[in-house]
């Protein structure tokens, strides 16, 4: 039988409980994206987004100054694995935070392509999601980082494995 009425959304109460949940996992209880510095930009479910600072520890050449390629990939996985946690919340947006909990452990991801179209130099950077898919199984997702000029540095796109 298909549902002709809408399945009323989580409370702003429960919704504000998810998202203080998500900022912990994606900024502290995911140790790497803390050594990263990775920070909760925006909660939009079109294009939800993380953000992190320059430090020396994320220089891949030291006379230039520029991020590590590998720091570039790892944001942008993050940010997808990210974007689909969103979408998710979205699609089951009746669910309460524990019951939305057993589903977020079951993301991984499948496949990863980093495109490096400029040099990481910024003093900030901001990596954006957007959901392509979101199917029973598996989620695609398009990538991108930019510095705090607006600077396209990479992009990217992934699957990710959801159930």
């Amino acid at each position: 039988m298909i549902q002709s009425t809408p399945l009323p959304r989580r409370s702003a109460e429960e919704q504000a409980r998810l998202d203080a949940m998500l900022r912990d996992v994606f900024e502290h209880k995911l140790r790497f994206n803390e050594v990263l510095g990775l920070k909760v930009a925006s909660f939009n479910p079109e294009a939800p987004q993380l953000e992190f600072a320059m430090r020396p520890e994320l220089i891949g050449h030291y006379l230039h100054g520029r991020l590590h390629g590998g720091v570039i990939a790892a944001a942008l996985d993050t940010v997808g694995g990210f974007a689909v946690t969103v979408g998710i919340a979205e699609k089951f947006c009746n669910e309460t935070v524990e019951q939305f909990s057993h589903r977020f452990g079951r993301i991984g991801t499948i496949d990863l392509r980093t495109d490096y179209l400029h040099q990481g130099i910024g003093k900030r950077f901001i990596a954006t999601g957007r959901l392509t898919r979101l199917g029973g199984r598996i989620a695609s997702v398009q990538m991108s980082l930019e510095n705090e000029t607006g600077l396209l540095i990479a992009t990217g796109s992934a699957a990710y494995v959801v159930s």
